[in-house]
């Protein structure tokens, strides 16, 4: 999505069900076979519905992590539990919200590298309203929908013309009606030394998203030294240009380094 304003919220995203899988038979010559991916606000595990079977295709063990959304601790938890899972080491994949979410849980030994797409990246001790700070809101944020019990929800005319103004009418109506409500408190929460620091990154940049400005995701991959390509895509790659995604999650799995040590266990 494009920048979030802290008052009434923050940003959305799409991501992942659990689905881990091995394919019997396919081999992959080098890098990292296990993929983990994390969604965003304002989603859940289905945003990944069309990225997972090509992955599966190619050999790739594949796990969708299904963010609770209740509090950061939460999704990062969520993701840690689907990391654990895995053997061996393991390429981690964030959208959106899911950005701040991998920078953290991405600390963990077993990952060998980040993917961010249409993402949110933190620098040290920043929050969802600090990465948004620098860049103007896009008209995405002006559609955030504050509960009464601290959540946030985004109106569908927030996803028909902002967040995935050009998936199918089809696929729209499946976003708006499987997001799932995001605490707002998710906004406020820091994260110090993030993984990015330490680890290759990749990064999916949405050249048409209204809910995460592009300039901001521009010039947060050249922050980081992120390997980056950029689709003229709404604010959900994964679902319009789900072939494109899923090539560039493939090229980052191969072209991780992996530690002597992980390399064994896998």
């Amino acid at each position: 999505m494009n920048t979030l304003m802290l008052t009434a919220g923050a940003f959305a995203s799409v991501f992942a069900f659990a689905l881990p899988h091995e394919t019997v038979g396919q081999s992959i010559p080098s890098g990292v076979k296990n993929v983990v991916l994390v969604h965003g606000a304002f989603a859940d595990g289905s945003s990944w519905s069309k990225v997972i079977p090509i992955l599966q295709a190619k050999g790739y063990n594949v796990i969708a992590v299904q963010n609770p959304l209740t509090s950061f601790d939460d999704d990062v938890a969520a993701a840690r539990r689907a990391i654990d899972a895995m053997e061996g080491p393991v390429l981690l994949v964030g959208h959106s919200y899911g950005g701040m979410v991998i920078s953290e849980a991405g600390k963990d030994a077993k990952v060998a590298g980040l993917v961010y797409v249409a993402a949110l990246i933190p620098e040290d001790g920043q929050n969802v309203g600090d990465v948004n700070a620098p860049f103007p809101p896009g008209p995405g944020a002006a559609e955030f929908r504050l509960s009464e019990s601290g959540f946030l929800t985004l109106s569908l005319k927030g996803i028909n013309e902002s967040f995935a103004q050009d998936a199918s009418a089809e696929d729209r109506k499946v976003i708006y009606a499987t997001q799932v409500p995001w605490a707002a408190s998710a906004t406020t929460v820091k994260v110090y030394k993030p993984a990015w620091e330490t680890k290759p990154s990749w990064s999916i940049i949405a050249g048409k998203d209204g809910m995460i400005n592009p300039d901001l995701q521009r010039a947060k991959a050249k922050t980081i030294g992120a390997t980056s390509i950029e689709l003229k895509s709404n604010h959900v790659p994964m679902v319009t240009e789900s072939k494109k995604v899923a090539s560039f999650i493939i090229e980052a799995a191969r072209g991780v380094t992996v530690q002597k040590e992980l390399a064994e266990a896998n």
